[in-house]
């Protein structure tokens, strides 16, 4: 699977505003947000049904 320049930038606008992406591994998807926006990555933990702590 490649990713095309178009889907990059998509995903990089997508991030700088707070929101999150999907990343395919190997095995599974991940969840990306911006490790610096603090409201990005409570979000995750909300998507996820996990406590923030």
């Amino acid at each position: 699977m490649t990713a095309e320049t178009s889907d990059i930038e998509k995903a990089a606008g997508v991030l700088r505003g707070g929101g999150l992406v999907a990343l395919p591994t190997e095995t599974v998807y991940g969840l990306g947000a911006d490790a610096e926006d603090p409201a990005a990555v409570a979000r995750i933990f909300q998507v996820k049904g996990r406590p923030p702590s």
